[in-house]
């Protein structure tokens, strides 16, 4: 299975614009607003476009995008095609235009494939330039599906979530999570736990004992070791919250592989 990525990059915008993508073409797009404001027409229907905002467009759809006088517009854009794009399409309901707000680490994928793609074609990669799509693709369409307006989470807990799971293994405070969604620690903490069942903590130490474990079974690391590296600081309260968990020692399961 291939793809094909046409164009790829980052434009901003502070003049009127207009632009349209017309059923019959083999083209895919995907478009993330990051600044500003717009609006789009997809199928007749009307979008106003805000900050976050991911539009992906079928080839079969009618696609229209209104920048308007006096109203500045920073997104990625990518154009492609293929029939890896046209399996992965269809294995799920793609909406048109779903919240996903600004995340780094997309970020840094679709700018690895705008580096890739301005490479002169003798120095290109296309099987790296496919891996990287691939990868834009499943992130996308996991953001798309955890902020779907059929999941009863609230979007902000989904954000704290992420946040959580990027710095876990480093330091972290539950003040730092509710500052990137937005919100005040007293109603962080208390949306966090009833959309989830548990506490920002309870959730960072199953990631933290998760990556522990990966590195107890498969590598050499001491576990005061494992224990810094993972987050715990020390490895007393790692040995603490291990066993509270599992019921063992972090030591006694290595041995036992259990």
């Amino acid at each position: 299975m291939n793809s094909n990525i046409y164009v790829c990059g980052y434009a901003y915008h502070t003049q009127r614009l207009y632009t349209q993508h017309k059923p019959g073409f083999s083209e895919y797009v995907f478009r993330l607003q990051t600044e500003g404001a717009c609006e789009a027409k997809v199928n007749g229907r009307m979008y106003e476009i805000k900050q976050g905002d991911l539009l992906m467009v079928h080839p079969e759809d009618h696609y229209e995008l209104f920048i308007k006088e006096n109203h500045d517009s920073g997104d990625y854009y990518l154009i492609c095609d293929g029939s890896w794009l046209a399996q992965w399409w269809a294995r799920s309901q793609k909406p048109v235009l779903s919240h996903i707000g600004v995340d780094e680490n997309l970020i840094s994928l679709w700018r690895s494939i705008v580096i890739e793609e301005r490479r002169p074609a003798s120095s290109k990669n296309k099987e790296l330039s496919h891996a990287l799509l691939q990868s834009l693709c499943f992130y996308i369409e996991r953001a798309a599906n955890e902020t779907s307006i059929d999941l009863t989470r609230p979007y902000v807990v989904t954000r704290m979530m992420r946040y959580i799971e990027e710095h876990a293994l480093s330091t972290f405070k539950v003040e730092d999570a509710a500052r990137h969604a937005g919100l005040s620690v007293s109603r962080s903490i208390h949306l966090f736990k009833s959309s989830t069942g548990k506490t920002m903590l309870e959730y960072a130490h199953e990631i933290r004992l998760s990556s522990a474990i990966d590195r107890m079974t498969y590598t050499t690391m001491t576990l005061e070791h494992i224990a810094e590296e993972c987050g715990f600081g020390s490895y007393p309260y790692f040995h603490k919250v291990f066993k509270k968990k599992y019921g063992t020692a972090p030591g006694a399961y290595r041995r036992t592989g259990s």
